[in-house]
């Protein structure tokens, strides 16, 4: 049984915006949770939003994960879970 780590992220661009998003990891990695926020970030073109150790927080463990996340989690290390203010692909 696979068990998902999920970090409550809050990131902040340079232009006052916030992003809301889980990060979502097989292990229970703070570092690595915010090492793959900022990959993200750095992905989705907002290499400039802030984000620290206090705005990547772990917050639960679940047995589960949706197949989409899993499949994330297995190409990259880690998943996100866009929530406010994410751009939609």
């Amino acid at each position: 049984m696979n068990i998902f780590h999920v970090f409550d992220t809050f990131a902040t661009r340079a232009t006052g915006g916030i992003l809301h998003f889980d990060v979502v990891l097989p292990t229970n990695d703070p570092a690595l949770a915010l090492r793959a926020a900022r990959a993200w970030l750095a992905a989705i073109g907002a290499p400039d939003a802030q984000v620290n150790p206090e705005s990547c927080a772990y917050c639960h463990s679940t047995p589960d994960a949706p197949e989409d996340v899993r499949g994330e989690i297995a190409t990259r290390g880690y998943a996100i879970y866009k929530l406010e203010g994410c751009p939609r692909d």
